[in-house]
């Protein structure tokens, strides 16, 4: 695949209705038809219920309405569409699954045009492993000729089913990640960038739940460990256009993914 020499994308930061799909679609769509023209557009983790550790009422099919919508916005947008949702599968367990949705030649919903990554990680701490089945399975996906590995909220602290083999540009992460441990979560976005000579797409959500607050801090982190962020506890979009080609120069120059110890 002929390598891209930049990629415009936009992280959409938002605050979650609790349980309510239909307004955190519509949310999300005024956001994401406020942001600058992109090639991919993403969304935070479980972005259109909040993070609950009772899905049985609220996950979707893997062909559900959420799906069907992020389809149509990837179509409408020209552009690839991210987020994570909870969804059931047929065998009835359920799964934190990060879609990446890319526009489809016909205008429907085609499973050809999806790809997904299901959370390694489960979040023991918050009750996350008693009703979610862990995935186990690194996902990395080219989009228009670059290469996003895929990981969700507490995967960013596990930095050896993060570490980048060669095999990816840019790191998303999306998150639910409270307020509490924001200096946590600036830190490790960081950390990935540089240890990974990559850029790390980390995106947040804002406001409450029953559990927690949020208060943002999505940022694009780029391989030198600089973020562009979104402001603090605010709805918000932060766009900008990744550099492949000063990327490749500089791995090429600083070739520590090369000698990297093979763990």
């Amino acid at each position: 695949m002929q390598k891209n020499e930049d990629m415009k994308v936009s992280l959409i930061q938002m605050d979650i209705a609790w349980l309510d799909a239909a307004a955190n679609r519509k949310t999300a769509e005024q956001l994401m038809r406020s942001a600058e023209k992109s090639d991919l557009y993403v969304l935070p983790e479980m972005w259109n219920t909040g993070v609950t550790t009772e899905p049985q009422s609220i996950a979707e099919d893997e062909e559900g309405e959420t799906l069907q919508w992020m389809q149509r916005m990837a179509n409408e947008l020209d552009a690839a569409v991210a987020g994570s949702i909870a969804v059931q599968l047929p065998d009835g367990s359920f799964r934190n699954r990060l879609y990446f949705i890319k526009p489809s030649e016909n205008g429907q919903c085609s499973m050809v045009n999806v790809q997904w990554y299901d959370k390694h990680h489960l979040f023991s701490y918050g009750g996350e492993t008693e009703h979610y089945t862990p995935g186990n399975a690194s996902v990395s996906v080219d989009w228009r000729g670059v290469r996003f590995h895929l990981s969700i909220c507490y995967d960013l602290r596990f930095p050896l089913w993060l570490r980048n083999r060669d095999n990816y540009d840019a790191l998303i992460c999306v998150a639910s990640w409270p307020a509490v441990r924001t200096h946590a979560w600036n830190i490790l976005l960081q950390a990935r960038a540089i240890e990974n000579q990559c850029y790390v797409l980390g995106v947040n959500r804002i406001g409450k739940d029953p559990v927690c607050e949020y208060s943002g801090g999505t940022a694009i982190v780029n391989p030198f460990g600089f973020a562009t962020s979104c402001p603090a506890g605010e709805a918000s979009v932060v766009t900008k256009t990744l550099d492949l080609k000063r990327l490749n120069a500089f791995r090429d120059k600083f070739p520590v993914l090369k000698e990297a110890d093979r763990l």
